[in-house]
């Protein structure tokens, strides 16, 4: 089961809006397939794993045991049900990280199995599948993305400068960490102050990943159209209070000035998670109204600024992680009041 793990991380942040899956076929002891599900639209891990026998092996699988990490569907999607496929091919056991809470699959799969005469046994590294696919979890149980705040921060808590000027707070190799974040997650987000001081590309181009879809809080339009986020280097969108069009990749949403409305643009676009990168403004509102799940600060204990922006005020957190880049120390925190699945 921590191999199925191993492989369906290598698809984060491609495999969203469904979630990280990966499988291994075993016959004595021995791996004769394996494989995860590589992209949305793509086949799942279990037919990857199952076309990955070679031909020498294909006498095997049906005396063999697949070990996959969530429960195999039971639908049609994209994709046909990859329950149906472990039928097909006489798979007589099959071991199973974490049950599936998505509604078209919540046990489905695992009652189709054994109704066809398969062994099932479910709960193995159970905790751990469960946090593979916590974005997938929350998206579909709160109908909003898994949200991550991130900021950096001076040693004695500052994040900008006195005049807001921007200030190189963390390392290359803590920044290199944080454009393969932005890469794993849907989509990444600043508010209006953000765009205008820093005018930020949002990209992975410091490390191979897709780059996420930018959220871009401007209420009153603010932003020129020749600001870097409007480039056609991934989609925007742009949440305000006046109108509603489409220019090129840029989409803007009129909407009311509230975090849940946000949450539901955001679900109806299908974004399963987002990396909130904006001001202590931005960020202290989504810690006030309790919309987050994870919480990333980089402190560079080495730096400090007399006078400066003083970072966001995190409450109801819990470190469950630290991290030493160099001069950079990470602190990872879930949110005390979700229901942890990490």
């Amino acid at each position: 089961m921590g191999r199925c793990i191993e492989l369906a991380k290598l698809a984060a942040g491609n495999a969203a809006p469904n979630p990280l899956v990966g499988a291994i076929l075993v016959y004595e002891n021995r791996i004769i397939g394996e494989g995860y599900h590589e992209q949305y639209g793509h086949v799942h891990a279990e037919v990857n794993c199952i076309n990955a026998v070679s031909v020498g092996d294909t006498q095997f699988i049906q005396k063999s045991i697949l070990y996959v990490s969530l429960e195999p569907c039971s639908h049609f999607g994209k994709t046909p049900p990859c329950a149906d496929l472990i039928i097909k091919n006489k798979i007589p056991k099959v071991i199973i990280g974490c049950r599936d809470s998505f509604e078209k699959v919540d046990g489905s799969g695992i009652e189709k199995l054994q109704a066809a005469g398969v062994e099932v046994v479910v709960g193995i590294m159970e905790a751990e599948c469960l946090a593979l696919n916590k974005r997938f979890f929350i998206f579909h149980k709160e109908k909003r993305p898994y949200i991550i705040l991130k900021w950096a921060q001076t040693s004695n808590g500052k994040i900008a400068a006195e005049n807001a000027a921007s200030l190189k707070i963390s390392n290359d190799f803590t920044n290199r960490l944080v454009h393969k974040w932005r890469g794993e997650e849907a989509a990444i987000l600043i508010g209006t102050n953000t765009a205008l001081q820093d005018n930020p590309l949002l990209t992975t181009r410091l490390w191979a990943g897709k780059n996420p879809v930018r959220i871009l809080l401007d209420y009153d339009l603010k932003i020129p159209l020749h600001n870097e986020i409007f480039n056609d280097h991934s989609k925007t969108i742009i949440i305000n209070k006046k109108e509603n069009k489409i220019i090129g990749s840029n989409h803007f949403f009129k909407t009311d000035v509230d975090l849940k409305s946000l949450m539901s643009i955001l679900y109806n676009e299908n974004l399963t998670s987002i990396i909130i990168e904006g001001g202590a403004k931005t960020l202290q509102l989504f810690i006030d109204t309790g919309y987050w799940d994870e919480t990333r600060i980089i402190k560079n204990k080495t730096m400090e600024v007399p006078l400066g922006i003083d970072g966001p005020q995190l409450t109801q957190g819990l470190l469950f992680k630290t991290e030493k880049i160099f001069s950079d120390d990470i602190y990872y925190y879930t949110n005390l009041k979700q229901k942890r699945i990490d």
